[in-house]
C-alpha cells in the first residue's frame, strides 16, 4: 500500500493520491510491513511517532517526495514580538503549547554533563539559526557575544526566558533587525520522527529535512533522545537526510529507557558514574540486548550539523551498524552545553560498528568510541579543524578535541586509510588498536593515560566489559593494561608548532606527531619472555607481568618534519631534512589535497598489511577481521583503488590518487 501526505492539502484526506493525509503522523499510526509514504514538499511541524514495524524484506518506507522538500520541525513560528529597549524585544505564548513538555523549564542536566551553566532545552531560532541562551534579561540585554561560542557572529543574536503563570516569557537580542519581519521559530517538541516505545524496526527514513527539536541531555546510562532515531530497535534506514539544530542530539541510535538506571548518579548520587556503566551494559543482558533483536542500522548520505550535543549519539542500540557517506559538521561549537558526550559520532559499546567515508569536521571531536569499540572500524574518513579556533578557550565543563577518541576499549578497534587533519588526531586511552595507513597530521594524545583515577590515596582501576566474539554477549571484565596498538603504514607529518616543549607526549592538548609515545612498551619478544622456556614462574611471580604493559608493533610508517619514530621501529623513513607541506584545498563545496610528501618518499615501500599480520587483541582474543569473520586485506585505499603487491605509507595507492578530490 502506498499513502501520500501533503501539508498544503485542502483539508485532511484519506491518504489515497487524490486525497492525502496533511500530517505524516496519519500515515505512521496505521502503516503495515512493505507500506511506503510518500510525502509532498511541505513543512510538517509535527511529531511522527510509527506504531507498527517493518519487516527485513517488508520495510515501511517514509519517502521525501523531494528530496529535502518535505520538512519535519519541532519548532514552531513565534511572531507578536514588541520591543523592550534597544535591541531587546519580547513575546510570550501560553505554556498548553507544549503539552506535558515545558522545554522551558526542562533543563538541560544529567549524568556526565559538566557545564555550571543552567539552560534549557528549548531554542529560539533566527532564519533557521540556533540563537544563544542567556541566564538573564541583563545578559540578553547587553548583547555581547558567548566568548567560547566558536562563532562569534551568530553568537550575539541572543534569548532568555521565564514562566509567568500560564506562560512562557520571551526576550531576545536581535542586533537591529526586526524580529516580525524575520523568521523566528521557538522549538516545541521534543522529538520529529523516533517511536515512542521499543522494537519499532526496519524502517527506512528517506530525503527529509529535520530540524529544531527540543531534545535532552543523552548520557550512556539514560535513555537517550535524538530528534530522529530508532528507539531500540533494529533494521532502520536513515538516509539523504539533513539533520540540523537539535539542542541535544541529532539521530539517536541509542539507549532505551531503564527506569532503575536513568541517570542514576544525578538522581541518587550514591553509586559512581563508571560502576552505573557496567550496570546499564549488564542490565541491558536482561532486556534484550541481542544482535537478533537491536541494532543493525545504517545512516549514509546524511549531513548532520549544527546540533550541540552530538550529531549521532548512541549506547548499546548502535551496535552491528553502518555510518557512511555523510557530512557531519559543527557539532557542540555553540560551546553552550558542557560534558564527557559532545562529539560528531560518539556511541559507547560500537560492536562491529563500521564508520567510513565520511566528512567530518568543525566538531569538537570528530568521532568518540567509548567503551567496548569491539570490531569497530573508522575508514576512509576526511576529519579537520575539530578543534578550538585560534584563540578560543576552552569553555568550562567542555571536552578537549581530538579527530578520533578511542576510550577505555579492548579492541580490536581498527583506524584506517583516514586523512586526519587535525592539531590532535587520534586519543586512546585504550588497548588494542591498529591504525593502518593513515595520513595523520596531528599527534596521538592519552597513551598510558585517562583510564584510571588515585581516590583516597588509591588507585581505581576503571574495568570495562569485552564480549564474545560479533556478539552483544559479556565474555568479562578487565582494565586497561595499554597497549596492544598495531601501527603500521602510515604516513606522519609534524603540521603544527610544538607550542610547549615541557609537555609531555601523553598530554591530551599536545602537538607532538608520531610514534614515539609507544616506546614506553614492550615488544612482543620482551613481553612473552617471562611466560616462555622451562620452569615457568608461579602465577603469583607472574603478577606484574598479567598487569603490565603490553607490547605494541610499529613498522613501515614514514616521518616528516621532525615527527617522532618508536624505538622499536626497524624499517620505516625518517626524513628529518625535507619540508614537507600539507594544504586542504576547498574549491566549490570540493575537498583536495596539495602536498610535497609524495615526492620525498622515493622507493620507500611495504608489505600489505592483512588480518594474519594484525593478529588477535589481547583481551577478547578476537582477530582484526570484517564483522562476519572473514580477513580484511588492505590493498584498497581511501578510494577503494587498488594498491598491488607492494604499499607506500599514507590513505593513498598512489601519488596521483592523493591529487583526487577527497570529498
Amino acid at each position: 500500500m502506498i499513502y501520500y501526505v501533503n501539508a498544503n492539502a485542502a483539508r485532511e484526506g484519506n491518504g489515497l493520491k487524490e486525497t492525502p493525509f496533511r500530517y505524516i503522523n496519519e500515515a505512521a499510526k496505521i502503516a503495515r510491513p512493505g507500506d511506503e509514504i510518500i510525502v509532498a514538499p511541505g513543512i510538517y511541524r509535527e511529531y511522527v511517532n510509527p506504531v507498527h514495524a517493518g519487516e527485513e524484506d517488508a520495510r515501511i518506507v517514509y519517502r521525501s517526495e523531494k528530496p529535502l522538500g518535505a520538512v519535519i520541525t519541532g519548532a514552531e513560528l513565534l511572531g507578536g514580538w514588541t520591543k523592550v529597549k534597544g535591541n531587546t524585544w519580547t513575546a510570550r505564548v501560553n505554556n498548553s503549547i507544549f503539552g506535558t513538555y515545558n522545554p522551558y523549564v526542562q533543563k538541560v542536566e544529567g549524568d556526565w554533563y559538566f557545564s555550571p551553566v543552567v539552560r534549557h532545552t528549548g531554542s529560539v531560532y533566527l532564519n533557521d539559526v540556533t540563537m544563544y541562551e542567556c541566564s538573564s534579561l541583563k545578559e540578553c540585554q547587553a548583547g555581547k557575544p558567548n566568548p567560547y561560542a566558536w562563532n562569534e557572529a551568530d553568537a550575539k543574536y541572543l534569548w532568555y526566558a521565564e514562566q509567568d503563570g500560564e506562560e512562557t516569557v520571551f526576550y531576545a537580542n536581535f542586533h537591529g533587525k526586526d524580529p516580525n519581519k524575520e523568521k523566528v521559530e521557538i522549538s516545541v517538541r521534543r522529538n520529529c520522527f523516533m517511536p515512542d516505545k521499543t522494537g519499532v524496526g526496519y524502517i527506512t527514513v528517506s530525503g527529509f529535512l529535520i530540524t529544531k527539536a527540543a531534545t535532552t541531555w543523552a548520557p550512556p546510562a539514560a535513555y537517550q533522545d535524538g530528534m530522529i532515531g530508532p528507539h531500540w530497535s533494529k533494521g532502520w534506514i536513515i538516509e539523504d537526510c539533513e539533520i540540523s539544530n537539535s539542542r541535544c542530539c541529532g539521530i539517536s541510535l541509542g539507549k532505551y529507557l531503564d527506569p532503575e538506571n536513568d541517570m542514576y548518579f544525578f538522581h541518587k548520587k550514591v553509586k559512581s558514574p563508571t560502576q552505573m556503566e557496567r550496570d546499564a551494559v549488564c542490565r541491558g543482558q536482561y532486556h534484550g540486548w541481542l544482535k537478533e533483536k537491536v541494532g543493525s542500522h545504517i545512516v549514509r548520505r546524511c549531513n548532520v550539523h549544527h546540533c550541540e550535543q552530538t550529531g549521532i549519539v548512541g549506547r548499546m542500540g548502535g551496535v552491528f551498524s553502518i555510518i557512511e557517506d555523510c557530512h557531519i559538521h559543527h557539532i557542540c561549537t555553540s560551546q553552550q552545553l558542557g560534558g564527557a558526550e559532545t562529539a560528531g559520532i560518539k556511541l559507547h559499546a560500537g560492536i562491529d560498528v563500521t564508520i567510513r567515508r565520511n566528512h567530518i569536521h568543525d566538531c569538537i571531536m570528530g568521532v568518540w568510541l567509548d567503551w567496548e569499540a569491539q570490531g569497530a572500524r573508522i575508514s576512509q574518513n576526511l576529519m579537520h579543524d575539530n578543534w578550538r579556533p585560534e584563540g578560543k578557550e576552552q569553555a568550562r565543563g567542555a571536552m578537549f578535541s581530538t579527530d578520533i577518541f578511542i576510550e577505555v576499549g579492548h579492541g580490536p578497534t581498527l583506524i584506517d586509510n583516514n586523512v586526519l587533519m587535525s592539531p590532535v588526531s587520534i586519543t586512546i586511552p585504550s588497548e588494542g588498536i591498529a591504525c593502518v595507513h593513515n595520513l595523520i597530521l596531528g599527534g596521538f594524545s592519552l597513551i598510558n593515560s585517562g583510564v584510571d583515577s588515585v581516590v583516597n590515596g588509591q588507585r581505581e582501576p576503571r574495568y570495562t566489559p569485552y564480549h564474545i566474539r560479533h556478539r552483544t554477549e559479556v565474555a568479562g571484565f578487565m582494565t586497561i593494561l595499554h597497549g596492544d596498538d598495531r601501527i603500521y603504514n602510515n604516513l606522519f607529518i609534524q603540521a603544527y608548532p610544538v607550542k610547549d616543549l615541557e609537555k609531555k607526549p601523553t598530554d591530551a592538548d599536545h602537538f607532538f606527531v608520531g610514534t614515539a609515545p609507544f616506546d614506553i612498551f614492550p615488544t612482543y619478544e620482551e613481553w612473552i619472555e617471562p611466560f616462555t622456556g622451562e620452569g615457568w614462574p608461579d602465577m603469583g611471580a607472574l603478577a606484574r607481568t598479567h598487569f603490565g604493559h603490553l607490547p605494541v608493533w610499529v613498522e613501515g610508517n614514514a616521518y616528516f618534519n621532525g615527527a617522532t619514530v618508536c624505538k622499536h621501529e626497524k624499517k620505516k623513513l625518517s626524513d628529518k631534512r625535507s619540508k614537507v607541506t600539507v594544504e586542504l584545498i576547498e574549491k566549490d563545496g570540493k575537498y583536495s589535497l596539495k602536498t610535497n610528501v609524495y615526492s620525498k618518499l622515493k622507493d620507500f615501500r611495504d608489505a600489505v598489511i592483512c588480518t594474519e599480520t594484525l593478529g588477535k587483541a589481547f583481551e577478547p582474543e578476537q582477530r582484526f577481521e570484517n564483522p562476519d569473520g572473514t580477513d580484511i586485506v588492505f590493498d584498497r585505499d581511501y578510494f577503494g583503488n587498488h594498491r598491488g603487491t607492494e604499499t607506500i605509507p599514507g590513505p593513498f595507492a598512489s601519488a596521483e590518487d592523493a591529487e583526487k578530490i577527497l570529498y
